[in-house]
């Protein structure tokens, strides 16, 4: 069995596992409190990816909307940040290490998927990517057990990732998890300002942002173009930037957990 080795613990999340559980759990609870009662189960949601001291508090309203979920099989989708590459890449291991614990990949979904344009087996894309490892640990909390199938976005026209996100649409039991963080490097003032104008595009399900805008732009274009042919709406559960949690307001990163609703709910 191939094992895929957790590569940013510590750095990006707790090592510890009581600590990680603890970080985690204290997320959820201070989220799941501002989001109402008897909201359906999302068919996808855009997460950030910093790391925890900086976006977990709003990461946890995205996986809080997840707790009473029913998902047997995660598409975690992020940008490439270490290795440049034209495609898309999956992961040839067999399994996800974090200090929770092992997540099996999808075997099959794997190779079905290898048939698209622009889709390869990339082990390097994925090797010390944190985009989209730090998604793990909250999805293991959430939902206890599932299968995954990572893919690290390089370069590659949004089309080809709606390809891939409409192959396994049809699952019910299929959730889609689009990790991105927003503006970078702005005054706080800025940045909330260009934020905002980011959110307004995605909730208003236009496919039009750019990477200045968001690192994960072309998984968010690829998930609206899709979400809009089958009728789901996007709604804002939470924003803030780095100056709100834990770093200077000089310079500061935008965050956003955005939930995809629609008749094709996951519960």
């Amino acid at each position: 069995m191939s094992v895929r080795p957790a590569a940013v613990a510590s750095l990006f999340y707790p090592d510890s596992p009581p600590e990680l559980r603890a970080f985690i759990s204290a997320a959820l609870r201070a989220s799941a409190a501002q989001i109402p009662s008897g909201v359906p189960a999302p068919k996808a949601i855009i997460v950030p990816h910093a790391g925890y001291i900086y976006s977990g508090p709003t990461a946890g309203f995205a996986y809080a909307t997840l707790k009473m979920a029913r998902y047997n099989r995660v598409v975690l989708l992020g940008p490439a940040h270490r290795v440049p590459f034209y495609g898309m890449a999956l992961s040839g291991d067999d399994v996800f290490y974090t200090p929770l614990g092992e997540v099996p990949l999808d075997v099959e979904a794997r190779e079905a998927l290898l048939a698209l344009p622009d889709m390869a087996i990339n082990n390097a894309a994925h090797a010390q990517e944190h985009s989209l490892e730090v998604q793990l640990p909250f999805l293991q909390t959430v939902l206890g057990d599932f299968s995954l199938v990572p893919v690290c976005i390089g370069s590659v026209p949004p089309d080809a990732v709606a390809r891939l996100i409409e192959s396994l649409w049809g699952d019910k039991n299929t959730l889609f998890v689009i990790s991105s963080d927003l503006s970078h490097y702005h005054s706080y003032d800025e940045a909330r300002a260009l934020d905002r104008l980011s959110i307004d595009t995605i909730l208003a399900m236009r496919d039009e942002l750019n990477h200045e805008q968001a690192c994960g732009a072309t998984g968010i274009n690829a998930l609206l173009s899709v979400s809009g042919r089958h009728g789901l709406t996007a709604q804002l559960l939470d924003y803030r930037n780095s100056g709100d949690t834990a770093g200077d307001k000089g310079r500061v990163v935008g965050y956003a957990s955005i939930a995809f609703y629609g008749q094709e709910k996951s519960s």
